[in-house]
């Protein structure tokens, strides 16, 4: 990509590092953060490239500068020296298409195909639902090279539309400074309502102008698919239901009955219409589906009711490493609640989006969970990301699931 214009007759923007930070960029880590730069020849502005060099002035990366972020630079190449120019970019973008082109077949609509960081686009993803793309921006790096990138897209990228979605720390910077709108459309008409998708033949609705992240959670794919195995014939519990993805699944799964919890009216809403788009199915119509609007930690704690698969797929309970400790204990209380409603030979999935709780914490927590009840359980599998959700770095290993199955 082209710098822009008053970076054009400016000296190119040189760093350099402590030598903690060289080895961890060396070593492919794509973040470095302001506290590990020791020396630049000038002022940097957001958007611009800034190239690294290491202590014996070689080249060792280059990436997106970001003036107002911790995160001081998004790496987009380390090693040898290379031409960021518009064939660059255009190779990277193939290569990131590429990876997805044999991933899914026509019942499968809705995915990712651009997975930030872990695919080379730091800050951003990009998200298909049916003809509609959605760009999601983390960082305020992206806002000056907003047109180069989507024209990038629409060369190469069929879609009837793209929408912009923006993190909400950089919405007013954004607004302010770019005229830049989350939810807005890049190319193409608004929707009239929600994009619908398919995803393995089953339809969903994604609120793609003001639904949370992109408008559906497409990482949560391959566990909706498990849940369906594990449903045949079973009374089934959706906590933190969002739109329904796991109860659309388990009802063609051949669950004899699915109820949504979740605290959001407008959430189970979407569930319902989630229900209604697949009653031509015979599984789904015939499963008996209810919505229950509570807290799910108190509805828990309170209802005696008994499921013989729950799934409990929280929002993401440490945002920031100084929640750790606390969510752990939280996944642990959550799960013990869960427990006490399983049924005689119950399963329980148990999930976690938090990147700062490590994947290790998380199956000890609900593990501890089932020891402490005293139920005898069986550990059926664990999983993680899809392929269309890579995760090429230790802070970006957000996802793990965990199936457990108790028999007493």
């Amino acid at each position: 990509m082209s710098q822009t214009a008053a970076n054009q007759t400016a000296a190119r923007l040189r760093l350099r590092l402590t030598n903690t930070a060289e080895t961890i960029v060396r070593s492919g880590h794509p973040w470095l953060f302001a506290d590990s730069i020791r020396e630049q020849n000038r002022a940097g502005q957001t958007g611009e490239l800034a190239v690294i060099y290491d202590r014996n002035d070689k080249f060792l990366a280059v990436g997106l500068y970001d003036l107002d972020s911790p995160i001081r630079v998004r790496i987009l190449h380390a090693g040898k020296p290379q031409t960021i120019d518009i064939a660059w970019w255009k190779a990277h973008l193939e290569k990131s298409l590429l990876r997805r082109e044999q991933l899914f077949d026509l019942t499968t609509t809705g995915y990712r195909l651009i997975h930030g960081e872990s695919d080379g686009w730091p800050a951003i993803v990009l998200d298909k639902y049916d003809s509609t793309l959605v760009l999601k921006i983390y960082s305020a790096a992206w806002l000056p090279r907003l047109d180069e990138i989507v024209s990038l897209f629409l060369e190469k990228i069929p879609r009837e539309r793209i929408v912009l979605r923006l993190s909400r720390n950089i919405q007013p910077l954004a607004e302010k400074q770019f005229q830049l709108r989350d939810g807005q459309m890049l190319f193409g008409s608004p929707p009239a309502g929600a994009v619908i998708f398919s995803e393995n033949g089953i339809r969903f609705e994604a609120d793609v102008l003001r639904g949370q992240k992109t408008g559906f959670f497409l990482d949560q794919r391959e566990n909706r698919a498990e849940v369906e195995k594990l449903s045949g014939g079973k009374k089934v519990l959706n906590a933190f239901s969002f739109s329904g993805g796991f109860s659309v699944y388990a009802a063609r799964g051949g669950a004899t009955s699915v109820t949504d919890l979740d605290i959001s009216a407008h959430a189970l809403e979407s569930a319902k219409r989630n229900f209604a788009l697949n009653e031509k199915i015979p599984a789904v119509a015939s499963c008996h589906h209810e919505t229950v609007q509570a807290d799910c930690f108190d509805w828990l704690e309170k209802t005696a009711g008994k499921f013989d698969l729950i799934v409990l797929d929280p929002p993401s309970l440490a945002k920031r490493a100084a929640e750790r400790e606390g969510a752990i204990r939280a996944y642990e209380r959550l799960n013990s609640l869960g427990i006490m409603q399983l049924s005689r030979d119950g399963i329980l999935v148990a999930g976690s989006c938090s990147a700062h709780v490590s994947s290790v914490e998380f199956y000890d927590a609900v593990r501890r969970a089932a020891m402490k009840s005293g139920r005898k359980f069986a550990e059926l599998k664990t999983l993680r990301h899809p392929p269309d959700h890579p995760a090429g770095f230790k802070e970006a290993e957000y996802l793990k699931v965990i199936y457990l199955k108790f028999a007493t």
